[in-house]
């Protein structure tokens, strides 16, 4: 007995202080907000995001620039609305973390969130090629999954041609591949940590970095 609750003694700080993965509660009211963003205003506020994001919203592939190895930076293009709204709200929060976004989201009031949500969903998919061809164990891995680590097809939820899913299940097809194998990798070592019940977490903690690569390179292929 003494054991046990020495344990529930060492574990009950821990279950206190908990924070939730993401603060943004799906209610009528916020999924009516955010299918209803104004795509002018949205496209106003989008201006500022050009830089960065891309003139389309192709996002910018990594490079190295006098030595130095600059990030990628993800396609916005054609993202499923909710999942964009989801990510600001989550940088506004603090449920996700990242110098650049972090700082500019929480100058976003819910309502330009949900109109810069609109505006990108509104354009088309980016057509970013990939550097090398998808892999055939990527296409098995999206369409069949592996029944052996209880792995799901990729397509269960981000579709057939990863064009996402309507709550808040991101758009995949012509991301930056470096960006979307970052993201991954960030999912696999706790870094990131705003996906609703573990779940990416646990899917990216069973991936190889050559399968998150080859899963990478095959979703940019996509258009």
């Amino acid at each position: 007995m003494k054991p046990l609750l020495l344990t529930l003694t060492l574990f009950a700080p821990l279950a206190v202080h908990a924070e939730p993965a993401s603060k943004v509660a799906w209610t009528p009211e916020t999924l009516a907000q955010v299918k209803q963003g104004d795509l002018n205003k949205g496209k106003i506020l989008a201006e500022t995001c050009q830089s960065c994001h891309g003139s389309k919203g192709e996002g910018i592939a990594a490079e190295n620039r006098d030595g130095e190895v600059l990030p990628a930076i993800p396609a916005l293009a054609g993202q499923v609305a909710n999942y964009t709204y989801k990510q600001l709200r989550d940088y506004f929060n603090d449920s996700r973390n990242n110098s650049s976004m972090s700082g500019i989201a929480k100058g976003l009031s819910e309502q330009d969130a949900a109109d810069l949500a609109a505006w990108f969903a509104s354009l088309a998919l980016p057509e970013n090629k990939a550097a090398r061809p998808p892999s055939a164990k990527a296409e098995t891995m999206v369409s069949q999954g592996d029944g052996k680590r209880i792995l799901p097809p990729c397509s269960t939820c981000h579709g057939s041609r990863g064009q996402g899913e309507k709550m808040d299940i991101p758009a995949l097809a012509g991301q930056q591949a470096d960006y979307f194998a970052n993201t991954l990798l960030a999912y696999k070592n706790g870094e990131r940590h705003n996906d609703i019940y573990n779940r990416m977490r646990l899917i990216a903690q069973q991936l190889t970095e050559t399968e998150i690569k080859e899963l990478a390179a095959y979703y940019q292929s996509l258009k």
